[in-house]
């Protein structure tokens, strides 16, 4: 059992910048592929980063490509997801995703947290 708390949403203008923490509880975290996804109203969740290992595969969706860095500490039990080059489309509710299978699809992950909320304003 896996449990996740992200942290490190907030409001932020356009270009700007934000770091969200997931912090996992759990004796095999270095087991589980890690991802961040986001869902806005009316829409499904998407990934957004997932990385597998120490970061020996990493897969980014197209629209966060260049921006977006996502990074985990073992040690630490916590995977991050840098953003950088914000923008309003980036909206969302930002949800870490713990799992036994690597992908971007969110039904290969097992484990959620609760979700933080990202609101870039133009």
């Amino acid at each position: 059992q896996v449990q996740l708390v992200e942290s490190g949403g907030g409001l932020v203008q356009a270009g700007g910048s934000l770091r969200l923490a997931c912090a996992a509880s759990g004796p095999t975290f270095n087991r589980y592929a890690m991802g961040w996804f986001r869902q806005t109203p009316g829409k499904e969740r998407e990934a957004v980063a997932t990385i597998l290992g120490t970061g020996e595969i990493i897969s980014y969706a197209e629209s966060v490509k260049g921006r977006f860095t996502i990074s985990r500490d073992d040690a630490k039990k916590t995977v991050y997801l840098q953003m950088n080059s914000l923008k309003p489309e980036d909206t969302a509710v930002y949800y870490c995703a713990a799992g036994s299978r690597y992908g971007l699809a969110p039904n290969l992950y097992d484990y959620w947290g609760q979700g933080t909320q990202v609101t870039v304003s133009s």
